[in-house]
């Protein structure tokens, strides 16, 4: 009996696939039977090894994220040399931190470029190719717990991840009826480039930990099985969801 999580046959576009969430995200994809297009700025040969020791197919794809020119190229540009896409997961993101009063017009321009601007045009251009095509597909986008808090010292990216949830409720409104389910994860804090800061300074590592009821800093596959299971036939009827995946966090 074929599993309602299978993705054997699909393939999957995974945006800042080289490293963290995004690489856990593609290897549990692959895991799962879809064949996952890694996209980002950095080398893929780690992700692209990985992918390949677990016996799945890896393309790399090399694209700057903060090039509208090369956002709105990306997908259909995957879609015509290598086939359509099923699947886009928005996970490519960086963050800037400075107190509010000091923040930049170039870092909060720069944050917003990236984890907002360009994951909507990326979602925008599947939609189109979907649409045209007569295909179902699934957006998953990768939010935040700080969709839902504040934070600290990160004023482009809280708003980034704000938005994110937003546009993901839009899209929703607009594509369920279509064929197109676009949902997102909202990680906690997870051992990733951008927690690094946080894990270094033994204080407030301290402190997150002592909030997380797991005990522990996620890990990136700990946000894959989620991705796997908003882009399979268990979530066909989840529309505009936003799963936490926090280790409590938001709980506590």
């Amino acid at each position: 009996m074929t599993s309602v999580f299978d993705l054997s046959g699909r393939r999957a576009v995974v945006t800042g696939a080289n490293t963290g969430i995004g690489q856990g995200v593609a290897l549990s994809l692959v895991r799962a039977g879809a064949e996952v297009v890694a996209v980002g700025r950095s080398s893929m040969d780690d992700t692209k090894a990985k992918v390949e020791e677990a016996g799945g197919i890896c393309i790399p794809h090399a694209a700057d994220l903060s090039d509208m020119a090369a956002v709105d190229a990306l997908i259909p540009g995957i879609w015509h040399e290598v086939g359509p896409v099923d699947i886009l997961v928005n996970n490519a993101g960086i963050i800037r931190r400075a107190d509010a009063v000091d923040f930049s017009e170039d870092d909060w321009d720069a944050v917003m470029d990236v984890n907002i601007k360009a994951a909507f045009r990326l979602c925008q251009a599947l939609g189109r190719k979907a649409f045209e095509t007569g295909r179902e597909a699934r957006i998953v986008n990768i939010a935040s717990v700080l969709s839902f808090q504040g934070g600290i010292r990160v004023a482009s990216y809280t708003a980034s991840k704000h938005a994110l949830v937003g546009i993901t409720r839009l899209l929703a409104n607009e594509w369920a009826a279509r064929g197109v389910n676009v949902n997102a994860i909202a990680p906690g804090y997870v051992v990733t480039n951008n927690t690094e800061p946080l894990r270094k300074d033994p204080d407030r590592s301290a402190d997150i930990l002592k909030r997380i009821p797991a005990g522990r800093w996620g890990k990136p596959e700990d946000i894959g099985g989620t991705a796997v299971f908003l882009a399979s036939d268990a979530a066909n009827y989840l529309h505009g969801s936003v799963i936490v995946v926090d280790g409590g966090w938001l709980a506590r």
